[in-house]
């Protein structure tokens, strides 16, 4: 199809707004259930409630942030990419609004698991991730754009992780692989993409407003601690506490924590939609860190370190492409005003509480950070959930 037929066929889009593009049902579902799974599961952690799954309370709470809201921010940014990287149309209409659907199956499915049963309720919900794959698998050959197969890659380890998940739940009462398997894949998809989207924006604003020093470009370095990361993380689901893996994952840290400094985020301290994706990024290395240091000594537990990356950094950088791209796509100025940021601060204290809770055992500071968590996923959804539903599909080149 020529451009300017496709193009045409955008602007002859007359169905709902929501399902003009991906980043639309799915950036609000995410939102949606990232508050509402924390709000069902604080009760549950404090012994006030319980659910109709087969899943046991954590396991619930664990598959339904990564298998959940993580699959929900992940399905929103790539079929909102892949456009752009292709030249070919946005899933939309129809069959956009078929994919949310299989999405919210998935949760209610996992919800009532202890009702239709969990062989019924596994094939419901990895029925998504594989379907997402073979979408934005189909999108990405028909555009022959081959360099970013490999986030495909990454799709698909989730997508196993997840059968890994309700094998484990099935067979043994709990799962193990399946949920490291799922933060290796998430982790390692930021660093995909966050090496490429945080100094490209930095760049960019600081080209414009603020000349001097500019992030290095990707560069070997950069291929050297995506392999170590990458064996790090494989490790780690392989052999959590063994001490070679502490020493790789150590090692994988200072890496990433190097990769982070040659970003330039220190000189972008008054743009905050720039900021806080470094910000965000910054618990990837601290995740990496504390896991390694787990591995050597008692005083700082494994699950410091795994919520620096699910709360810190899979919560905020999330969060802060769904900001960014919701602005970009409707046509909105690029600005944190006073609402993002106290979005963006909510989350931020919240993923910081989330680890100080690990470190001390202190029930407070779960309950503090959860609520804060609360707050801010759910101010995503006041704030930018009526540019998702209501306003109409841009169709201009969206400026993320």
């Amino acid at each position: 199809m020529s451009a300017p037929a496709a193009l045409q066929r955008r602007r002859d889009y007359a169905g709902p707004a929501l399902f003009s593009y991906g980043f639309r049902p799915f950036f609000l579902a995410a939102g949606l259930w990232s508050a509402f799974g924390i709000l069902l599961w604080l009760p549950q952690y404090f012994g006030l409630m319980t659910l109709p799954t087969a899943f046991g309370p954590l396991d619930w709470h664990i598959h339904e942030m990564l298998y959940g809201y993580v699959a929900a921010a992940i399905a929103g940014f790539l079929l909102t990419a892949i456009p752009n990287w292709t030249g070919r149309l946005p899933v939309s209409g129809w069959p956009l609004a078929a994919l949310a659907m299989l999405w919210l199956a998935g949760r209610v499915a996992i919800l009532c698991s202890s009702e239709i049963g969990g062989i019924a309720a596994a094939a419901i919900d990895v029925s998504f991730l594989v379907t997402l794959a073979a979408v934005a698998a189909r999108e990405i050959v028909a555009g022959k754009n081959w360099r970013n197969l490999r986030v495909l890659l990454v799709l698909g380890v989730l997508a196993a992780g997840n059968v890994v998940f309700h094998a484990e739940v099935l067979v043994r009462g709990s799962a193990d692989y399946g949920i490291r398997i799922a933060i290796g894949a998430a982790i390692l998809l930021i660093s995909l993409v966050g090496g490429r989207i945080v100094p490209s924006f930095t760049n960019n604003w600081l080209t414009r407003n603020n000349p001097g020093r500019l992030p290095v470009p990707f560069a070997r370095y950069d291929m050297a601690t995506m392999g170590v990361s990458a064996l790090a993380l494989v490790l780690w689901i392989a052999a959590p506490a063994h001490a070679a893996t502490g020493g790789v994952l150590l090692a994988a840290g200072i890496l990433q924590s190097v990769r982070l400094a040659r970003w330039a985020g220190d000189r972008t301290f008054a743009d905050r939609l720039v900021l806080v994706l470094h910000v965000g990024y910054a618990f990837v290395p601290l995740g990496f860190l504390l896991i390694g240091l787990s591995a050597f000594t008692a005083a700082v537990p494994p699950s410091a370190g795994i919520h620096a990356w699910t709360a810190g950094a899979v919560g905020l950088m999330t969060l802060a492409v769904m900001t960014r791209a919701t602005l970009g796509h409707t046509g909105q100025a690029l600005h944190a005003g006073p609402a993002t940021q106290a979005i963006y601060a909510c989350v931020l204290v919240g993923a910081l509480l989330r680890v100080c809770a690990a470190v001390h055992g202190s029930l407070p500071l779960i309950e503090a950070g959860g609520t804060l968590w609360i707050a801010g996923f759910a101010g995503y959804v006041v704030v930018y959930g009526p540019l998702l539903v209501r306003r109409k599909p841009a169709w201009t080149q969206a400026r993320c």
